[in-house]
């Protein structure tokens, strides 16, 4: 019975490691309101976690307006007032129950959430909690025809976690 039982509990742990699926990717946040792009945020692995940066930002139109090479707005709720750009709002989303749990960091309150991210219908789902109160937001897909010589697209592999402090 032991043996079953141990056996049952590896093979439950490599089967998740084995078929999780991959979040690695480039993903546009989306304004509930107007429907329209607000930001590209690339989701990476680092050493075995998820970690989510955002590498451009829309105007109201949808269109990206600042990217990581050409930033300019600065996030008010983080210490150094670094630029929306090339901050990780995605931390350390290790495997847990077929999803990925980790924090999410809200860069212009400057406010961390438990997170949860998965994959469904091609989109990324992106739940902040607090306690058990929390919101989905659905991150589509970025086409990757839209990266172009003002907006080029970022090696993934290349990626390190950047921690931010609030203040």
């Amino acid at each position: 019975m032991k043996k079953t039982l141990l056996s049952f509990f590896i093979f439950s742990i490599l089967s998740s490691i084995l078929f999780a699926e991959d979040l690695s990717g480039f993903y546009q946040t989306i304004d509930k309101k107007t429907k329209l792009p607000t930001s590209v945020v690339a989701i990476y692995l680092y050493e075995g976690k998820y970690y989510g940066r955002i590498v451009a930002t829309c105007n109201k139109q949808g269109i990206v307006e600042e990217t990581v090479d050409h930033p300019e707005s600065r996030a008010t709720g983080i210490k150094g007032n670094p630029y929306y750009c090339g901050i990780d709002i995605i931390w350390a989303c290790a495997p847990e129950k077929g999803r990925y749990k980790g924090f999410v960091f809200d860069p212009r309150e400057g406010k961390k959430y438990d997170a949860k991210i998965w994959k469904e219908n091609g989109n990324l789902i992106l739940r902040g909690e607090v306690f058990i109160f929390g919101r989905n937001e659905t991150l589509r897909p970025f086409p990757k025809e839209k990266f172009n010589d003002f907006f080029v697209q970022p090696s993934l592999s290349k990626f390190v976690p950047v921690y931010c402090k609030v203040k």
